[in-house]
C-alpha cells in the first residue's frame, strides 16, 4: 500500500504537472501532457530506476508474474478513471441528438471498421515474411488492432470544448460505441479461429451466440436505461440530498460497467449507456458537478498509466512497420468514417471532424494487443508496432481535433428539434450587465427553489437550461438583457415566478438605498464596523 501512494503521487503530480504546461503554453488539450507524464514516469524510463529507499527496488517494478507493466492495483485505479470519464461523458451528451444520430453513428462506426481492418490486414502480408494469406491469424489480429477506437481522448477534447453534443460530438459517440461491440466481435472470431486450429474448426454457432450477446447487451441496456432513468432519479429525489443521489448514480454506472464486462464488451460501454441513460432527467448537470472532484482526481490517473504502458525497448525493431500501421490506420478512420458522414448529411469539415475523433486508439488498442500476447497471436514485436500506432494516433488526433472542431457547425441540415411557435419569449432589460448577471442568479436560484435543476450549456454566452421533468426553461443574458424562453404550458408559472423575484428585488433595493441615505444609520453602521 506504500508504494501504491507513492506511485499515485508521481502520477498526479506529473500529469497535472505536464497538463498544465500542455494548456498553458503548448495551447493543446491536458490529455496529451497526461499520456507524455506517463511515459516519462513509467517503468520504462524515470520510474524504472531503483531507488535506495524501496531496498534498491524501482518505484514502478516489473515483475516476469504482471501481464502489464504496471501493477493490478495501480491498473484498477485506471480503470475506474475510464468509467468516471465515460459515465460524465454520457451525462453530458444530449440523449435526443445521440437518438437522432445513432443510425449515422453506427454507419459511420462500421465504414471505420471495415475500411481500417482491410488495410491492418494488408499490412501484414507486406511486412510480415511467413504471412501469406488474409485470413492467417495474425494478419487478421493487425486488422482488429486498426479499428480500435478509443472514445476517452476524442471525448475529453469534446467535453473541455462543449461539443459533446453536437451533431459530430454524438455521432463520433455512437461510432465508438458501435466501434467497439464490432471489434469485440471480430476478437472472439480470430481467438476462436487460433484455438481451434483454423477456420475448418470454428464453432459458428458458438460465435453467433457472442455476437448476439454482445449487440443484445449494448442495445437492450440502452433502452432499459433510457426508459428506467426517469423513474429511478423519481425515487432517489425523494432522499432531498443530492449528494446521496449522485452517488447511487455512479454506483449504477459501476454496475453496469461490470455487467459488461461479463458479457464481452468493455466496461467503457456500460459506463456511457448509464450516463447516456441519466443526461435526459433533470438531475444531469447536478450529477456531473458533484462527481467534478472525482473526475479532476482519477481521470489523470488513467490517461497518465496508459502512456506507463509503452515500452520504447521493443519499438526499435518494428519501428518502420509502425510508421506505415499507423499511417494506414489514421487514413482507414478518417476515409471509413469520413466518406459515410458525407452522405448522412454532414459537410467537409463535419465528416473531417468525424473522422478525426475517431482516430485515437489509446486503452483499447492495448487491451486488444495485451489480449492477443497472451493468447499466443501475436509476439512482442506486433505488440510494439500497436504500439506505435496507439502512440500516435494518441499524439496527432488533439491537435488536429481541435483546428477542426473551430467554426460553425459540421452538419448541413438544421436540427430544429424545438419549434419556435411553441416557445413564450420573456425579456426585460437591466441598467447594467453586472445587475444583470446579479438577477440572472437569482432567477436561478428561484428556479431552484421551484424544484427546477438548471444547468449551464453555454461557453460563451451564459446560457442555462432549467428543467423539471419534461418541462425545459431557457434563460440567458445578451448584455443587459435577460430573455427566458417557456413553453406555452409554462408560461403562467414563469411570468408568476419572475414578477415576485423582481418584487423582491425592488424591496432589497429600497432597503438598501434607505440605509445609503440615512447618515445617522451610516454612522452608526461605521461605527459597529470600525469600533
Amino acid at each position: 500500500m506504500m508504494v501504491l501512494v507513492l506511485q499515485l503521487t508521481v502520477i498526479l503530480l506529473a500529469a497535472k504537472g505536464f497538463g498544465f504546461v500542455c494548456v498553458r503554453f503548448l495551447r493543446q488539450p491536458s490529455v496529451l501532457g497526461e499520456l507524455v507524464a506517463g511515459m516519462i514516469v513509467g517503468p520504462f524510463a524515470l520510474g524504472g530506476i531503483a531507488l535506495p529507499f524501496l531496498g534498491g527496488e524501482p518505484l514502478f517494478a516489473i515483475s516476469s508474474e504482471m501481464v502489464l507493466p504496471v501493477t493490478p492495483q495501480l491498473y484498477g485505479f485506471a480503470t475506474v478513471g475510464s468509467v468516471v470519464l465515460l459515465f460524465i461523458s454520457g451525462l453530458e451528451t444530449d440523449l435526443k441528438t445521440f437518438l437522432r444520430f445513432a443510425g449515422s453513428g453506427s454507419l459511420v462506426g462500421f465504414g471505420g471498421v471495415v475500411c481500417s481492418y482491410f488495410l491492418g490486414a494488408l499490412s501484414a502480408l507486406a511486412f510480415i515474411p511467413d504471412v501469406v494469406s488474409i485470413f492467417d491469424p495474425r494478419a487478421m489480429f493487425m486488422g482488429i488492432i486498426a479499428t480500435a477506437t478509443s472514445v476517452g481522448i476524442t471525448a475529453r477534447i469534446l467535453s473541455e470544448r462543449r461539443r459533446l453534443s453536437s451533431p459530430e460530438g454524438v455521432t463520433i459517440l455512437s461510432a465508438v460505441v458501435f466501434d467497439d461491440v464490432l471489434g469485440i466481435v471480430l476478437l472472439a472470431l480470430v481467438i476462436g479461429l487460433v484455438r481451434m486450429g483454423g477456420g475448418e474448426g470454428v464453432d459458428w454457432r458458438l460465435l453467433g451466440r457472442i455476437t448476439l450477446k454482445a449487440f443484445g447487451f449494448w442495445i437492450g441496456s440502452t433502452v432499459i436505461g433510457i426508459v428506467l432513468a426517469p423513474r429511478i432519479t423519481k425515487g432517489l429525489k425523494e432522499l432531498k440530498d443530492l449528494e446521496t443521489l449522485a452517488v447511487i448514480a455512479f454506483g449504477l454506472a459501476l454496475l453496469l460497467a461490470g455487467l459488461s464486462e461479463l458479457a464481452g464488451l468493455a466496461m467503457i460501454i456500460g459506463a456511457y449507456v448509464m450516463g447516456l441513460a441519466l443526461s435526459s432527467t433533470d438531475v444531469a448537470e447536478d450529477i456531473r458537478r458533484r462527481l467534478e472532484g472525482l473526475q479532476a482526481f482519477i481521470v489523470p490517473v488513467f490517461f497518465c498509466v496508459m502512456g506507463m504502458l509503452v515500452d520504447f525497448r521493443a519499438l526499435g525493431e518494428v519501428f518502420v512497420y509502425g510508421l506505415i500501421y499507423a499511417g494506414l490506420g489514421i487514413f482507414g478512420k478518417l476515409v471509413g468514417c469520413g466518406l459515410p458522414a458525407l452522405m448522412l448529411g454532414f459537410n467537409g469539415k463535419g465528416a473531417l471532424r468525424i473522422g478525426t475523433g475517431m482516430l485515437p486508439r489509446g486503452e483499447v488498442t492495448l487491451i486488444m494487443a495485451g489480449l492477443g500476447l497472451t493468447t499466443g497471436v501475436i509476439g512482442p514485436s506486433l505488440f510494439g508496432v500497436a504500439v506505435i500506432s496507439m502512440l500516435i494516433s494518441s499524439l496527432v488526433a488533439p491537435p488536429i481535433l481541435l483546428v477542426a472542431f473551430r467554426g460553425g457547425s459540421g452538419f448541413r441540415k438544421t436540427l430544429g428539434e424545438v419549434k419556435s411557435a411553441d416557445l413564450k419569449v420573456i425579456s426585460f432589460a437591466m441598467p447594467t450587465i453586472h445587475l444583470a448577471d446579479f438577477v440572472l442568479s437569482r432567477l436561478l436560484d428561484a428556479f431552484r427553489r421551484a424544484d427546477y435543476f438548471p444547468r449551464r450549456v453555454g461557453h460563451r454566452k451564459p446560457v442555462y437550461i432549467a428543467q423539471k421533468d419534461a418541462a425545459q426553461i431557457t434563460l440567458l443574458r445578451q448584455d443587459r438583457l435577460i430573455q427566458v424562453n417557456a413553453p406555452s404550458a409554462q408560461e403562467g408559472f414563469v411570468r408568476l415566478l419572475l414578477t415576485e423575484e423582481i418584487l423582491a428585488l425592488k424591496e432589497l433595493f429600497r432597503s438598501v438605498e434607505k440605509v445609503a441615505d440615512t447618515d445617522a444609520t451610516e454612522r452608526n453602521i461605521l461605527g459597529d464596523l470600525f469600533g
